[in-house]
């Protein structure tokens, strides 16, 4: 596939005229997906597929176009008729002020092997774990390839072997314990530990429920949990547009709002699934300081903010939104999470989140799944869904007591249209006062 790509592209550079640029990018994938439910198949098969995007950039122009590659000898006359396409499109249209490509070529060719398992013994071992259980999700897994060439001369190739199972177990009615696996190497005694730790919660969801009275009660956020907080978070939080626009949720971090301490989130391109290139030409640093020991650290700078606001890219993409984000871990130890809870809520996951106040970092979402009461260390009931309504810079900052030692690595379980490459890693989270609203 790598080979076909770069030829493609040397053969299209050496067709243009002197004042055109060429960028094309490749996305594309060799994966195998399975659906369950009922801890049976219902649906299976395997994918791959490549998807070029063109595009063209004359007298600070630019004019884009993607078409689907068949991986034969007719993927260059379709990209040469694209191509030609573009040169009538780029003429009609007006010069774009923010337009920023690299120019300065930095080639880069990077593998990630892992070691997957094949479909059929994903199959077996995810069924034969289940034991007979209601379990539903999806499992896809294989590799994932992205390319860019540049008729600057710049040629960059990633492959990366990954897999992702996304996955409940259900109960009955709303009553569902919703968790996953993912990583790059397959593990099946890895999976099995997760379906029982699951299965174990989900005995725990058919005692009778607690109801609890809104107000402020210590709790714990699984990774899972947080990942839907920072998932959020995300969203402008460490965009330079977002913060040179005042849209920026962590606005009062840049007047000397803090986190806690504990809190240092790095933007970790170099153990991401992504690649370190994005569709400008740019190479990303291995990493990217976003906030340090609780203080606000660098923004995310696309080129076309680089370019509006007059700042130094650092190859972020378009939305400026982290695509593998790391939390640093804590002090908790494996198994000592409910303990240091002692009595409080046990939260698995997290949705429906969104602002009630974006520019003073308040944030509103339910509870879902397995959400628990905790006495001395020890679960005692269910607790039926409520709604939060809480700060930033209190969840992370003055109410966060610690965070766990050992950290999940969640991968983005996107399929829509292809695989996403976004992930993080995270900790759990205690905080010593969490406000419920209802």
């Amino acid at each position: 596939m790598k080979a076909a790509f770069l030829e493609l592209a040397d053969r299209l550079c050496a067709e243009l005229g002197a004042d055109e640029a060429l960028l094309l990018e490749l996305a594309a994938e060799r994966s195998d997906f399975v659906r369950f439910n009922h801890a049976r198949v219902r649906q299976a098969g395997s994918v791959e597929q490549r998807f070029l995007s063109v595009r063209l950039v004359r007298a600070r122009r630019q004019a884009t176009a993607g078409i689907t590659l068949a991986g034969n000898g007719g993927d260059l006359a379709h990209a040469r008729a694209t191509l030609a396409r573009l040169r009538d499109a780029v003429a009609l249209l007006p010069e774009d002020p923010w337009l920023l490509v690299n120019e300065q070529p930095e080639s880069t060719d990077a593998a990630h092997r892992g070691r997957l398992a094949p479909g059929e013994d994903v199959v077996r071992q995810v069924v034969g774990a289940a034991r007979g259980r209601d379990l539903v999700g999806i499992y896809a897994g294989g590799t994932i390839y992205r390319g860019l060439a540049s008729s600057y001369g710049q040629r960059n190739w990633h492959e990366v072997d990954c897999f992702n199972l996304d996955w409940s177990l259900y109960l009955r009615g709303d009553k569902a314990v919703k968790t996953g696996y993912a990583g790059f190497d397959w593990d099946a005694a890895a999976l099995e530990a997760k379906v029982e730790g699951a299965a174990a919660e989900l005995a725990l969801l058919a005692l009778p429920p607690r109801t609890i009275a809104p107000g402020e009660y210590r709790a714990y956020l699984a990774p899972r949990a947080l990942e839907e907080l920072m998932g959020l978070l995300c969203w402008g939080g460490f965009s330079a547009r977002a913060r040179a626009t005042r849209q920026c949720p962590l606005m009062r971090m840049e007047h000397g709002e803090t986190l806690s301490p504990k809190v240092t989130l790095i933007e970790n391109t170099a153990d991401g699934v992504g690649p370190r290139f994005q569709h400008d030409g740019f190479v990303k640093p291995p990493q990217v300081t976003l906030v340090a020991e609780g203080r606000l650290g660098e923004p995310l700078v696309s080129p076309r903010s680089a370019r509006e606001y007059d700042l130094p890219t650092n190859a972020a993409g378009a939305h400026e939104s982290p695509e593998a984000l790391d939390m640093s871990p804590g002090d908790l130890a494996p198994g000592e999470a409910l303990r240091a809870l002692d009595t409080g809520l046990a939260i698995g996951n997290l949705w429906y989140l969104n602002y009630s106040d974006r520019a003073a970092g308040r944030i509103t979402g339910m509870t879902r799944f397995a959400t628990f009461w905790v006495e001395s260390g020890r679960i005692v009931a269910p607790v039926e869904p409520m709604r939060f309504d809480d700060s930033v810079y209190r969840m992370l900052g003055r109410n966060l007591v610690d965070l766990t030692e050992r950290r999940e690595l969640l991968l983005d379980a996107g399929t829509y249209g292809e695989r996403s490459t976004g992930s993080m890693r995270l900790p759990g989270a205690l905080l010593g006062a969490l406000r419920l609203t209802l």
